[in-house]
């Protein structure tokens, strides 16, 4: 095994992946306004319009009516003593206005209703908002800013199931995309507190980047990405003194290689390679393990008919509270509270796929084995995901007012 890793992280170095650079996965589908537009329409050669094509240019005093929509099946079958099998099946719900007080400024507000088959009280039902500015390839996001999926972590580090599990974040968020950087910084405040609240405030947050090495021109593209996650429980105005205060940091970094194969079923490889690194600076440590480093390995063989992905992961005690369950040494297992395991070794093969339904909509499937060499057990996750989003053009509040 200690062969492949450095074979494979030689590979990596050679080719030094023309295309999307992701933290991971193409998420296109959950991420982009025009989910279903394919691979090569929706980025040409570089296949990456996670922030070009993110809304339709508009015109100053512009309103329209935007609606997302998100149905989600998903499966775990695991039966470990780490993370906890699930199965979800629901239905998410977003219809705003919106509205351009100039060509710059994007203004949005509606409601988001969660409902939960088998349940028969919704989820979630809340308000959204959002104001983007947007200057050049630069975006600045107040209020529910784009979450989850939209950061482009890797999975060790966010949890790819969030996307239905917490799909709302709000905070701030600055965004930079173009075709040598792409930069988000964002602030999730879980929880305000107050004066004299008997509970703690929560935040968390961090950094997502990517810097392209390779010139314009050239075939193969190379990326260098640095990814940071934070979350911390604390404040200075609460009564509460348990849990005290925590402060949880983790880092990766690597490399990302894509090459095109043009053939007529082969269309690319991607390579990715990250190092990463768990901090805990809390003055008080609740938590089993301080610090941790982790080495992840992903290799993807693009297909004409579906996307087969190799990830291994190897850690020791490694843990992020936003990351995926099968990735830390800190159980959450509702069957093995407090159950720890210091070295993890993991290998995931991956079958993804987007079936495009319009521009504005797409299904995709995805099938997971996993194999822990800790546990010496195989467990699976499958789902099937519907994404729907499209805006619609009402008017233009001020060439009425000039009329």
């Amino acid at each position: 095994m200690t062969r492949f890793l450095i074979g494979a992280v030689t590979l990596c170095a050679v080719l030094g992946l023309a295309g999307p650079a992701r933290g991971q996965l193409d998420n296109r589908a959950f991420t982009s306004s025009v989910p279903g537009r394919t691979r090569l329409a929706a980025g040409g050669a570089t296949g990456d319009s996670t922030n070009a094509d993110r809304h339709t240019p508009a015109q100053a005093g512009e309103i329209r009516v935007s609606v997302g929509a998100f149905t989600f099946l998903r499966n775990d079958e695991y039966f470990n003593k780490l993370v906890d099998g699930i199965r979800l099946l629901g239905t998410q719900l977003n219809p705003q206005l919106v509205y351009y007080p100039s060509k710059n400024l994007r203004l949005e507000g509606g409601i988001f209703i969660w409902k939960d088959y088998g349940n028969p009280v919704l989820k979630q039902v809340a308000p959204t908002f959002r104001g983007t500015w947007t200057k050049g390839g630069s975006q600045f996001i107040f209020g529910n800013i784009l979450p989850t999926l939209n950061h482009e972590y890797i999975e060790p580090l966010y949890d790819f199931k969030q996307v239905f599990l917490a799909p709302l974040e709000e905070g701030v968020q600055y965004r930079l995309d173009n075709r040598r950087v792409f930069l988000d910084v964002w602030v999730n405040w879980l929880k305000q507190e107050y004066k004299y609240s008997n509970y703690k405030e929560e935040i968390a947050g961090g950094l997502s980047s990517r810097v392209r090495l390779s010139g314009d021109q050239r075939r193969v593209q190379v990326f260098v990405p640095f990814q940071l996650t934070a979350r911390h429980h604390g404040g200075q105005i609460d009564t509460a003194r348990q849990p005290p205060v925590q402060s949880l940091f983790d880092y990766a970094t690597g490399i990302v290689v894509r090459a095109p194969l043009r053939g007529p079923v082969l269309e690319a490889l991607r390579l990715n390679a990250y190092g990463l690194l768990y901090d805990d600076h809390s003055y008080a440590r609740q938590l089993p393990y301080y610090r941790g480093n982790a080495f992840y390995l992903n290799g993807t063989l693009e297909t004409r008919y579906v996307d087969v992905m190799l990830s291994y992961f190897q850690g020791h005690q490694f843990y992020d509270p936003l990351g995926a369950g099968y990735y830390q040494s800190i159980g959450s297992s509702v069957g093995a509270v407090g159950y720890t395991i210091p070295n993890r070794q993991v290998l995931f093969v991956r079958l993804l796929r987007d079936f495009r339904i319009s521009d504005a909509a797409a299904v995709t499937v995805r099938f997971e084995p996993v194999y822990d060499f800790n546990q010496k057990n195989l467990d699976y996750s499958f789902g099937f995901y519907l994404n729907f989003r499209r805006d619609w053009r009402l008017g233009n509040l001020g060439k009425h007012e000039r009329e």
